[in-house]
């Protein structure tokens, strides 16, 4: 599943270039998207910023090293990208913590609208990290969302400014011109917000004077009992289901059984409840836990270190081609509800490649119609039933030799 939290970007775009291998021998626009709206009041304040930055450096004939600089996005990092094609001498990391959402940006860059400029720019890196890098910035450039997470965006508002130089700059901005919670968060970091007001948003700019003294841990530790073991679980903002267990993942962990040498997969791991409730009840199963978000794998590992297991992998992926495909005895999953159902078949489809012939899928939901209606189109022998305020839905991959003895079965 896609964990973490990120608004939509509007529907708008422009022209970007021709590509010359379009169907039917023909040509076909590809479009780049216009930055959301706090992106693009962020950007001109940022503009406005490094233009008289280095304006001051040059008047002072100072050969002062690259100027580095960081940023999140929740679009494609059109901040990113601009400051780092008009800005050559600036280092950009622009930083996802998820995989799906990476790789969209970096195809984003890949067209650019110029001929000259239709890769990424050598000076920006576009990189997936559970946390931002401990190396020291000049300027932290945070857009955000005003419906996004808020502990989310507070833990990425604390690794910003705590990575600045003293006397580096943040500037963080939000889709509500009449906003008045990031104003008051940002002020718990300095007393001189400076605002720059916009149609569509409100952008704010802190020069740090001072290290932090204490850094608040926006993790969360928690334990549940599954079959009379206590499992160790980490939670972190940008997870789906922050510190608390899903009653989804209890209701899937109650309606599978697991069996010594049995092969499973969790497809949209989260911070790992299913596989570590799983690993737990049999140290010779083997659980391989898979997420597009590096915080959920982080907290897997996290959680598998906790409860001393050894039988759990994990990988990062947003393609949905796991690791082994074709070897799996049994695939689980939670799969979200939003997507109109696109999402939820991604993760259906990409547990049929990871499962054996005779391999079972097994997933929970709150919607069973789709299911009900689409899983007898790719597997045999499905079912859906009722459990607790969910639904489980499973089916048999088609096998050519199934065990006479599965190693994992339903419930």
């Amino acid at each position: 599943m896609n964990t973490s939290n990120h608004t939509p970007e509007p529907d708008r775009a422009v022209p970007a270039h021709i590509d010359p291998d379009g169907p039917d021998d023909s040509t076909r626009t590809v479009y780049r998207l216009a930055p959301r709206d706090e992106e693009q009041a962020l950007l001109e304040v940022a503009r406005d910023h490094l233009e008289s930055f280095l304006g001051r450096q040059d008047s002072n004939q100072s050969q002062s090293p690259h100027l580095r600089i960081a940023s999140v996005s929740t679009g494609r990092g059109q901040a990113a990208e601009a400051i780092a094609r008009e800005f050559p001498s600036t280092h950009v990391l622009l930083w996802y913590i998820d995989l799906f959402h990476q790789q969209r940006s970096v195809q984003h860059c890949q067209i650019d609208g110029s001929e000259n400029a239709s890769q990424v720019p050598a000076n920006l890196s576009i990189r997936c990290l559970a946390d931002l890098p401990e190396d020291k910035l000049d300027l932290a450039i945070v857009p955000l969302p005003h419906r996004g997470e808020q502990e989310l965006t507070r833990d990425y508002l604390q690794q910003c400014y705590d990575r600045l130089e003293v006397g580096g700059t943040l500037i963080a901005s939000v889709d509500n011109p009449k906003d008045k919670w990031l104003h008051d968060q940002l002020k718990l970091y300095e007393k001189s917000v400076r605002v720059r007001e916009h149609k569509e948003a409100r952008v704010y700019l802190v020069e740090k004077t001072k290290p932090l003294k204490k850094l608040k841990d926006f993790r969360c530790e928690l334990a549940f009992r599954d079959c009379d073991e206590l499992v160790q679980l980490v939670t972190r903002p940008g997870v789906f289901s922050h510190r608390q267990l899903d009653n989804g993942a209890r209701q899937l962990l109650d309606a599978v059984d697991v069996y010594p040498e049995a092969r499973l997969i969790d497809i949209g791991c989260g911070s790992g409840s299913v596989s570590l409730g799983l690993a737990m009840r049999d140290s010779a199963a083997t659980i391989h836990a898979v997420d597009s978000n590096a915080r959920a794998i982080w907290c897997v590992e996290q959680g598998a270190a906790k409860n001393n297991l050894k039988n759990i992998t994990t990988e990062l992926n947003a393609n949905g081609d796991y690791t082994q495909p074709g070897t799996f005895d049994m695939a689980l999953t939670n799969p979200p509800y939003f997507g109109d159902f696109q999402i939820a078949e991604k993760l259906v489809l990409a547990a049929l490649r990871s499962l054996r012939s005779g391999g079972r899928l097994v997933l929970v939901t709150k919607q069973p119609s789709w299911y009900q209606e689409n899983l007898p189109r790719w597997f045999q022998d499905c079912e859906v039933f009722p459990s607790g305020r969910y639904h489980i839905a499973s089916g048999i991959k088609p096998a050519n030799d199934t065990p006479t003895t599965p190693l994992s079965t339903i419930g």
